[in-house]
Formats: C-alpha cells, sequence, structure tokens
C-alpha cells in the first residue's frame, strides 16, 4: 500500500505532503497521526528518541494531554526527492491556562511508498499572553483562508 505522493517529489506533492501532515497533527488524533509513518519510523524530538508506529502514537498521547488547545502551522523550507524540511510553529496551553507559542524544525525522509521513516525535530517554546495569540480557528484542520507562518509575520 502507498501513501501518495510518493518520491521523487514535485513542488506539488511537496505542497501536498505538508499540509497532509498539517491537518492530521491538527486532528490530535495520534492512531491517525501515527499511520503517516513506517511501522519502523525512527524519530527525535527534542531530546526524546522514539522507534516505531507504537512509541509515536504513545508519545503523541502524552504530548497532546499537555498541549491543550494545540494549533499548528507548518511551511516548505526545502525539499529533494524523498525529503522534506519545514519550519512551524504551533500554540497551546498548559493545565494551569499558561499559552505558549512553539517554534521548530522538522527534516522528514519518506520510503518508497511514501510513508515517513525518519523525523528529526527541534523544537522551542516561548511563553505569550493569551491575546498575542495567532492561530485562532475551531478544532480540526487550518481553514485555506488562515494566514500562513509568513503571513503572519512568523
Amino acid at each position: 500500500m502507498t501513501r501518495a505522493p510518493v518520491p521523487p517529489f514535485s513542488w506539488e506533492d511537496v505542497v501536498t505532503k505538508v499540509r497532509m501532515a498539517e491537518n492530521a497533527w491538527n486532528t490530535r488524533d495520534p492512531a491517525k497521526v501515527a499511520l503517516a509513518y513506517t511501522p519502523d519510523t525512527k524519530w527525535r524530538n527534542r531530546s526524546e528518541f522514539i522507534s516505531g508506529r507504537a512509541a509515536v502514537e504513545a508519545f503523541l498521547t502524552r504530548k497532546w494531554e499537555k498541549e491543550r488547545d494545540y494549533r499548528l502551522i507548518k511551511e516548505i523550507w526545502a525539499h529533494g526527492e524523498d525529503r522534506i524540511a519545514v519550519r512551524f510553529a504551533y500554540e497551546w496551553h498548559d493545565a494551569q491556562g499558561d499559552w505558549f507559542r512553539s517554534y521548530g524544525n522538522e527534516n522528514w525522509k519518506f520510503d518508497a511508498e511514501g510513508y515517513m521513516a525518519e523525523r528529526h525535530a527541534s523544537i522551542n517554546d516561548v511563553p505569550i499572553a493569551e491575546q498575542e495569540r495567532l492561530f485562532h480557528w475551531s478544532f480540526g484542520p487550518r481553514p485555506d483562508d488562515h494566514p500562513g507562518l509568513t503571513e503572519l509575520g512568523l
């Protein structure tokens, strides 16, 4: 089974792949998101090393229990035949109601069937006031007319 688009990636393929990833992560559904990765996927997320879909699902479950009202925007930075680099930002609040904007970069490598085999993420959290939030949409994927990172000045 393949997960289109598959390598080698055109620019249009990359645009599709990045938006698919953003939309999936905005569902905050760990089981759904984990299906985009190879069964033996390898991750580095901040200082945590993760191996395999089950570990990805467990990681995302923990993540979204902590990072409440999560909203994410990804933007393409660069791409190759089977690799994509993105920059991203997401907003969330903790159990005490304190808001954060997390900024990061990811490097992705895909297998021939279009599943992500490797993900390397570097992320920094910045406290923000609730009135500084920029990501305002209902739960789920970002609306097509909502500005991206560049348009928001991020």
